[in-house]
């Protein structure tokens, strides 16, 4: 209580009416399972469109996996595309990598030539055939520092880098080539590192006297071009040669960036058996100490000092001022298995301390808003020693959900199944909290030049869309189902009414065909054996229920558990309740026969008051799709009285 101990006038808040409960969003989905580029570990990246995809995790082109004969589909990649084309809008994925070896972590390199003192790799930052990117370094020089009459040397700065030539056609004898600017003192100096070769004040008359005398702050650009069918190209520009200098090469393609924006966006490092100190010695080791040096005298070189040469000598072409590399020997790894699908927890090693970051679904455990769960394309395949494989990674998405208690998981039905075989895999798993869609979705294959040869794709990244604009369009109570599957052209198997009438009662929800009004998602039915749990809709529409009040009512926890927080519990629930009725989601013609909440004596006893348990007893009828929509049709005469 407030206290009042001087004479005045005191203001204050209070709150006449009910706590408010605000409804958390369906349709966020996560992805997990291979890709061809991106981070393996970590929290994972959200998505809201297809081309982020692309920029992060290597795009649509196929996975080679080193303990697979065949090239596989890059089912994730057309997942993440159908879920956006479907109505999907905010997607979260986690790349798993099952390196093929414990010396081999996939990740594509080049080490430059064994000339320089210090060895220097590019490598590729994440695993992948992606990782075999084209990589352009462009020189860029400045106006001539030197100027004026008697000349002075302008617009230097610590850590910059130029390139100091006389008036002859090569560069000084005592100081002439690339050099850092390093600090002597309280003044400025050439070198090479911390090493000073001589002060800028100590020059003359060695420059600035002689016709010809120039100096050119040096800096460099990158280009990096993604080898495949779709390329793309990355460039940064104005990047300063040296470690320390302002925009560093090194500080920017490093191994550890200073945020998670240049650690996603950034494809490949710089790194060096040893600290690099100079600048100078860079651009040497990378274009080649000799061409470099002599590619610059000749650049800036007078049309009479080129002729002198014997023999004469031409200007270089704009290419000789670039170097390209392109990085090799990234690979896919091996099919991951199962457990790289259920992940780990991130953890500290004891031993030396490092952070083993969270991998798998134990990556989606952190994420409160997702709350539809697939692998697409972990069932492709589904013979022989794959069969064990293919049955864990479905136990462990069912598993995460169960857990999680408010998502659910899109199964994929195994590729190139027959009835028989699709209800002897239906038969495996039994959940509340998870639905079987089947058959595989036809598309045309985007990396056929001439878009005609056709692939099935797995029909999670489809029905993901579907949920998503099912819950925008209508509400997270309505089934997703006589839905238009945007984006595909056919199905792997043509199902007829008399085979949907086997595959419906098991719980497998199936596409159809239907003419003149296209292909269509005709099921909406969890996998769960239990009749109260038997469509999706209700399942997902709880789960929004339970997970709203949740959120919505954190604010009585440690409140004073008497009649006066029973009634606005109760009168927050009901408010809430009633907008949900009012849009359609529950039954009856009045609220009282849609819901009922009781948070009274009748529901707590006195055990309860004295171990702190406050108990809301809450009832809802919530509507369901009519599944079987029936007309019964009789003849009828006219002088019959209705």
């Amino acid at each position: 209580m407030p206290e009042y101990l001087a004479p005045g006038v005191y203001v204050e808040e209070v709150s006449f009416r009910s706590k408010s409960i605000e409804g958390v969003s369906t349709s966020v989905a996560g992805f997990i399972g291979p890709t061809r580029y991106g981070p393996t570990e970590g929290p994972p990246e959200l998505l809201t469109n297809f081309s982020d995809f692309e920029r992060i995790y290597g795009g649509i082109e196929p996975l080679q996996f080193t303990n697979s004969d065949q090239v596989q589909d890059n089912y994730m990649a057309h997942a993440v595309r159908a879920f956006f084309d479907n109505g999907g809008s905010k997607l979260y994925v986690t790349r798993i990598f099952e390196p093929k070896d414990e010396a081999d972590d996939g990740k594509a390199s080049f080490a430059l030539p064994t000339a320089s003192p210090v060895a220097i790799t590019l490598r590729a930052r994440f695993s992948g055939q992606a990782g075999k990117m084209y990589i352009v370094f462009a020189v860029h020089t400045s106006p001539n520092l030197l100027v004026g009459n008697p000349k002075r040397l302008i617009g230097i700065r610590e850590n910059d880098v130029v390139f100091i030539k006389d008036g002859t056609l090569s560069a000084l004898p005592d100081i002439g080539g690339l050099y850092d600017v390093v600090r002597d003192g309280e003044k400025l100096a050439f070198g090479r590192g911390t090493t000073v070769t001589r002060r800028l004040d100590d020059l003359n008359p060695v420059m600035g006297d002689q016709v010809g005398d120039q100096v050119y702050r040096i800096t460099l650009s990158v280009s990096v071009r993604r080898l495949g069918r779709f390329e793309d190209e990355q460039t940064w520009a104005d990047l300063s040669p040296h470690p320390n200098g302002r925009n560093s090469i090194t500080a920017l393609f490093t191994l550890s960036p200073d945020s998670r924006q240049k650690y996603l966006t950034i494809p490949f490092a710089i790194t060096a058996q040893q600290e690099l100190v100079s600048g100078a010695q860079l651009i040497e080791w990378l274009f080649g100490t000799d061409s470099i040096n002599s590619v610059l005298a000749r650049s800036f070189a007078t049309t009479a000092e080129l002729a002198n040469q014997s023999p004469p000598l031409e200007r270089p072409l704009p290419e000789e001022f670039k170097k390209d590399y392109t990085l090799d020997g990234g690979n896919d790894g091996k099919l991951p298995p199962p457990d790289a699908y259920k992940g780990r927890e991130m953890e500290r090693v004891s031993s030396s301390g490092e952070v083993r970051q969270s991998t798998g679904l134990e990556t989606f455990v952190d994420i409160e808003e997702i709350s539809i769960i697939a692998a697409p394309g972990h069932s492709f395949n589904y013979k022989d020693s794959n069969i064990g494989r293919i049955d864990q990674i479905a136990q462990y998405l069912i598993t995460h959900c169960q857990s999680m208690r408010y998502r659910v998981a899109v199964l994929d039905s195994p590729d190139d199944q027959v009835l028989s075989e699709i209800q002897e895999f239906r038969g495996k798993i039994d959940s509340t909290h998870a639905a079987l869609y089947y058959p595989w979705i036809k598309i045309i294959n985007p990396m056929d030049p001439d878009g005609r040869r056709e692939i099935s794709v797995p029909p999670s990244g489809f029905v993901a869309g579907i949920y998503a604009r099912t819950d925008v369009q209508h509400g997270v109570f309505k089934a997703p189902a006589n839905e238009v599957t945007l984006g595909g052209i056919g199905f792997e198997i043509l199902l007829n009414k008399a085979q949907q009438d086997i595959l419906n009662p098991l719980g497998i929800n199936c596409f159809r065909f239907f003419e003149g009004r296209g292909f269509r998602l005709w099921g909406a039915r969890t996998i769960s054996s239990d009749p109260e749990w038997k469509y999706i809709s209700v399942r997902r529409y709880f789960a929004y229920l339970e997970r709203s009040i949740d959120k919505g009512t954190q604010w009585a926890v440690f409140e004073n558990n008497s009649e006066a927080l029973w009634a606005n519990v109760r009168q927050t629930i009901a408010d809430f309740l009633v907008n949900e009725w009012r849009n359609g989601a529950l039954m009856g013609t009045k609220p009282e026969e849609a819901f009922f909440v009781r948070c009274d004596r009748s529901t707590m006893t006195q055990n309860d008051l004295d171990n702190g348990r406050l108990i809301c007893l809450i009832g809802v009828a919530v509507v369901k799709p009519a599944e079987f929509v029936i007309f019964r049709i009789g003849q009828f005469t006219a002088d019959r009285k209705s």
